[in-house]
């Protein structure tokens, strides 16, 4: 196994590429370099065998410039303080290539969701959002869910934030169910947004995409909307899927659809009748003309990458490549859609809830995915734009909008006092 790629250190090299670019003054570059707060927690949490057990957690708030801080939550084992650092600096390139108004942050508890009681998380969850207090609010930090949360642990995280208040306060958080203020079309967001760039990169690269082939690592909420729906858009067809315990393969088709319901059944997509069995490495080599991670960093690295045999990648996961395997696939002529451009869908929509949830309104489904829908062709079209003229990659193009915008807010701010 090779030496796993410091996620934050990719975020820094990333930076400094766009910096560059743009001729950053040296101060402006340093400030954007630290995150502006960083916030560890350890709280405890009664188990459901009546023990205490202490948790880690972390809230990393990286720029508010242009807006209040806005970033996911995750569960997970190896939640670390430098990944959390690198999603927000991504979180906060991410929302100004967007053009929304917020910056940028990620939070994370170090634990096993897979092997707690839903009690247990519940508990984790109220305990987190207190020991985080006012560092979140409708106006300073408002978290979504990300890795192993969901609808559900942003209900517990308003309900913990509204008792603290003493009414209810529906925009602390988005990604909520629609019965408690979350906004239709918020579910399918980010899968819809890179399908979105899927059909647009078709266009750049005059690619039919009807009847094109593609593969999906990570088949879980963002990957098998993506599938579903670039299937109904533009009739491309997918021919491998992958989860964390492996993946399937078929020449003739999978239906996203009738995939997703056998994963949803059986927790996994492996054993779906009819097809072969192949590894998360092997789906990431495979022949095919659209292929999209959308599970975890750095799957694709400079070894896997001389293996892509896609015509282009969109990034649904955050940070799937590193920088080296980023300049093989240029090389190979492979188009990649940036992570910060191709999954900005979920954080579109994201503000469009919060947004109704500030001004008590509720929008039709066809509204949200209408305005989603000219938002993420607009955000499409201005990096490509900007990575043509100045003759670079899509992911500099991306970092060159994104950090630019950030930039020029923190310059135009000035230094207080």
């Amino acid at each position: 196994m090779s030496h796993k790629p410091d996620a934050f250190d990719n975020a820094l090299e990333q930076l400094r590429i766009a910096a560059e670019h743009l001729e950053l003054d040296d101060g402006i570059r340093q400030m954007l370099s630290e995150p502006k707060k960083v916030i560890r927690v350890a709280f405890p949490v009664k188990m459901d065998n009546g023990k205490v057990r202490v948790f880690k957690g972390y809230r990393v708030q990286y720029n508010d410039a242009r807006g209040p801080y806005k970033g996911g939550i995750r569960y997970h084992p190896e939640v670390s303080l430098e990944e959390m650092k690198a999603l927000a600096a991504w979180m906060t390139w991410k929302c100004s290539i967007a053009d929304i108004p917020f910056g940028g942050a990620k939070g994370g508890v170090v634990c096993d969701p897979k092997h707690m009681s839903q009690g247990e998380l519940e508990r984790l969850t109220r305990r987190y959002t207190s020991a985080l207090g006012d560092a979140i609010g409708p106006d300073v930090d408002i978290p979504a869910p990300d890795v192993y949360t969901n609808a559900q642990t942003m209900a517990w995280i308003l309900d913990t934030y509204s008792q603290f208040k003493g009414r209810m306060v529906p925009a602390v958080v988005t990604g909520k169910p629609v019965s408690l203020g979350g906004s239709l079309g918020r579910e399918a967001a980010t899968g819809r947004g890179a399908a979105i760039c899927t059909r647009e990169a078709g266009k750049i690269k005059g690619m039919l995409l009807k009847g094109a082939t593609f593969a999906v690592q990570g088949y879980g909420n963002v990957g098998s909307n993506f599938a579903t729906i670039l299937e109904e858009m533009v009739g491309a067809k997918m021919i491998a899927a992958s989860d964390s315990k492996g993946g399937i393969y078929s020449k003739k088709g999978l239906d996203p659809k009738k995939v997703l319901a056998f994963k949803e059944k059986t927790g996994s997509v492996v054993g779906f009748p009819g097809v072969r069995e192949i590894t998360n490495g092997e789906l990431l080599e495979t022949e095919c003309d659209v292929l999209c991670p959308a599970a975890f960093e750095n799957v694709i690295t400079a070894e896997v990458a001389r293996k892509v045999k896609a015509k282009m990648v969109i990034e649904a996961a955050n940070g799937p490549t590193t920088p080296e395997a980023d300049k093989i696939l240029e090389r190979n002529k492979v188009l990649l859609v940036p992570d910060i451009l191709a999954n900005s869908g979920g954080v579109m929509v994201s503000y469009l809830e919060w947004v109704q949830d500030l001004e008590r309104l509720r929008w039709t489904e066809e509204q949200v995915n209408t305005t989603l829908e000219s938002k993420m062709t607009s955000a499409f079209n201005h990096v490509h734009e900007e990575a043509t003229t100045r003759k670079v990659s899509m992911r500099t193009g991306a970092l060159i909008v994104g950090v630019g915008r950030v930039a020029d807010a923190v310059k135009t701010l000035g230094i207080f006092p």
